[in-house]
């Protein structure tokens, strides 16, 4: 009795010092976003979007077991989403994905957890679950990175989070898009032959343009070069990989105004029918999870 007791009072501490110290985690924030998962303890289907989501905005990535679970009091911890319960969880570390200074061998963390169909919390207790979040204060303390950052490990998951840390830590990566740029229109010699060039912003000026090929009689084509110059080795990106997320996700459905606005009216159409060839071509970015608002 003794030991659950100071178990609960580390927990009651434990959540007093996460609301302080990164409001991001408090209940206000935990209530404005409900968390997807339905049952923790059955796989999630996240899609490649919803991981990298969740990977880019995580420094520590990692396999745990839980090992201790205690539901916090609603009384010290005040509104919560409905249908959830905020709980206190201990978890020994399985498996470290991400995380440069390492991880303490045990982790404590709290966690909403949407409760079943019979208003219960889930049996989360030796299951194994993947975690996104960030360093705690304190030695062994992490903070999830989203209401919904602990998801069922499986051995397929895993591996599509190591292919993705990899993407995203890689010299080379594809940079953050933030913005369109400048769009350029070059009408051909023949009706229907014409190329546009788009420029994009990028999060930390890196070059990255979109160039819109159209001759006559063919399918237009479409290529991205991250660079200065765009050469034959451009290509449009492959689904399911970190460029094409980087347009897919964070382009916008539209070319706008500003990008136009030194072409004449019949190039700034031509610009813009061509930015709605590369949307269309991309697809849907095919998110799962609400984003927070």
């Amino acid at each position: 009795m003794k030991k659950e007791s100071t178990t609960a009072c580390a927990a009651i501490g434990l959540l007093c010092l996460i609301s302080a110290v990164n409001p991001a985690v408090s209940v206000d924030s935990f209530a404005q976003t409900r968390p997807v998962t339905q049952s923790a303890n059955a796989p999630v289907a996240l899609s490649y979007a919803d991981v990298v989501d969740l990977a880019d905005s995580a420094p520590l990535i990692a396999a745990v077991r839980i090992r201790n679970i205690i539901t916090v009091p609603p009384e010290q911890v005040g509104a919560v989403t409905a249908g959830t319960r905020r709980l206190f969880i201990e978890a020994d570390v399985v498996n470290l994905i991400r995380g440069e200074g390492g991880i303490s061998p045990a982790v404590r963390y709290l966690y909403d957890a949407p409760l079943d169909r019979k208003g219960k919390v889930p049996k989360l207790k030796k299951a194994q679950v993947i975690l996104f979040a960030r360093p705690g204060t304190r030695p062994g303390e992490i903070q999830l990175v989203a209401p919904d950052a602990q998801v069922a490990a499986t051995p397929a998951l895993i591996e599509q989070i190591r292919r993705v840390t990899g993407a995203l830590l890689a010299n080379q990566a594809a940079p953050r898009i933030t913005g369109l740029g400048d769009a350029f229109h070059v009408a051909g010699t023949i009706a229907g032959e014409g190329e546009t060039q788009i420029f994009l912003r990028t999060e930390k000026g890196d070059p990255v343009s979109l160039s819109i090929l159209r001759r006559p009689g063919q399918e237009p084509r479409w290529a991205v070069a991250l660079g200065e110059i765009v050469d034959e080795a451009a290509r449009a990106p492959e689904p399911g990989t970190l460029l094409w997320y980087r347009l897919a996700c964070f382009l916008p459905p539209a070319l706008p105004s500003r990008s136009v606005r030194t072409l004449p009216v019949q190039d700034a159409e031509a610009a813009r029918a061509d930015y709605q060839f590369v949307i269309q071509a991309l697809g849907s970015c095919g998110r799962t999870r609400k984003q927070p608002a």
